[in-house]
């Protein structure tokens, strides 16, 4: 079984900023995390990255905030997500963007 796009999505905000999400299914962990998925969340403006979520190969989830790399404990892609949307509210960003027909 070859690796499963899960999520691949970008948005542009009206300033320019731009978040990309991009989450995979794997066959199998990749080392350094527990768990399935390969994941890389972005959020970033002229040409800075604000916000970054992601589980590099050998490296584990982990976050980038502010230039500061942190730990990241990797639950399920919908609080990957959550998780992700606060930091870039936190980091003077936006909110998650409603999607038609997303329920509650």
């Amino acid at each position: 079984m070859r690796a499963a796009l899960l999520l691949d999505e970008r948005v542009e905000m009206p300033d320019g900023a731009v978040v990309e999400i991009l989450v995979w299914r794997l066959p199998e962990p990749s080392p350094g995390s527990a768990h399935g998925f390969k994941y890389r969340l972005y959020f970033g403006s002229k040409g800075r990255c604000l916000v970054r979520y992601d589980n590099e190969s050998g490296k584990g989830d982990h976050r980038h905030i502010g230039g500061k790399e942190k730990p990241y404990r990797f639950v399920s892609v919908r609080r990957l997500r959550d998780d992700f949307w606060a930091d870039v509210l936190r980091a003077g960003g936006y909110d998650e963007p409603e999607k038609p027909g997303k329920e509650d």
